[in-house]
């Protein structure tokens, strides 16, 4: 590994360690929409094991936010969980059939709410600052 590499590895270990329960979800999207996009890309290319890896990778991430959420923290979590579930099956049957289209459907799926992630994390700061204290009172 190069020095390049190897700093810019420590640097991203220190931003996730460093980061808010809030930040990590949204890092896990983008990363997971990363993905997706770079998939659709190989496949483009014709190059379907690049293709695969990407997916493979997203399909952990799937199932790293699903195994995360706490189903009984809002009304909303069990349905979040069944979309989940759903992408990670037309993932899983992309990588087996080798169908592209499932990548795009997947990744227009969550595209949405990716965004709806960031601006549910841009506004826990506002919701720290305007609580007495500076706390939520969930602790």
């Amino acid at each position: 590994m190069s020095t390049f590499s190897a700093a810019r590895q420590s640097y991203l270990q220190d931003q996730v360690l460093a980061a808010s329960p809030a930040r990590l979800v949204t890092m896990l999207y983008d990363r997971l929409l990363l993905d997706l996009g770079r998939a659709e890309a190989a496949n483009v290319a014709g190059d379907w094991n690049e293709a695969r890896g990407h997916v493979v990778h997203a399909q952990r991430i799937l199932t790293e936010l699903m195994t995360t959420l706490d189903v009984d923290a809002w009304d909303g979590a069990v349905q979040l969980h069944a979309i989940y579930s759903f992408a990670l099956s037309r993932l899983l049957t992309a990588t087996t059939t080798r169908d592209a289209a499932l990548v795009t459907t997947v990744r227009e799926l969550l595209e949405p709410i990716r965004e709806a992630w960031h601006e549910a994390a841009a506004m826990v700061p506002a919701l720290r600052s305007a609580a007495p204290n500076g706390s939520l009172g969930v602790a």
